[in-house]
């Protein structure tokens, strides 16, 4: 099985614990700040932790309709959390799955936010540049978008 895979690094004047805890509440807020992308997210099985799996319905910026993932792991004291897409037509009909990791790490100053996009080809085909550099271009537009609504709302986090 081939794959490909995209990082996005960001750094962030917040610590660790208050970005990570904004991005927690991703469902609730990307559709807020990126509703091009993201339309809504609704939980379809669990209640938030491991194996909770979710459907992403994506907005008119982007060429997908849906998309189900689960949640695959959740480390609150290391700040990371990792899910997996399994269905829907962002797998493009060439994927597995699209596995998302994500950790926020501390460092001077601030924190840095990594996430690690893994897509798994079913075969040899694989998703191609210009796909991998525009959902670059949406997790980095969306993480600095989700990072803002947490500063002008400190209240909540």
């Amino acid at each position: 099985m081939t794959s490909a895979s995209i990082e996005i690094e960001i750094p962030s004047s917040y610590p660790a614990d208050k970005v990570f805890k904004v991005f927690s509440d991703f469902d609730n807020i990307a559709p807020k700040v990126n509703p091009d992308v993201f339309k809504s997210i609704e939980t379809i099985e669990g209640n938030g932790d491991v194996g909770t799996k979710k459907i992403f319905t994506f907005g008119d910026a982007v060429p997908f309709t849906s998309g189900k993932y689960k949640v695959d792991a959740i480390d609150t004291s290391n700040f990371s959390y990792s899910y997996s897409f399994f269905d829907g037509d962002c797998l493009m009909g060439i994927l597995d799955s699209i596995t998302h990791h994500i950790k926020v790490v501390p460092c001077d100053g601030g924190s840095k936010f990594k996430q690690t996009v893994i897509y798994n080809c079913k075969g040899s085909d694989k998703p191609s540049e210009e796909i991998l550099k525009a959902e670059k271009e949406i997790y980095e537009k969306t993480y600095k978008a989700i990072e803002a609504y947490g500063a002008a709302h400190p209240e909540s986090y």
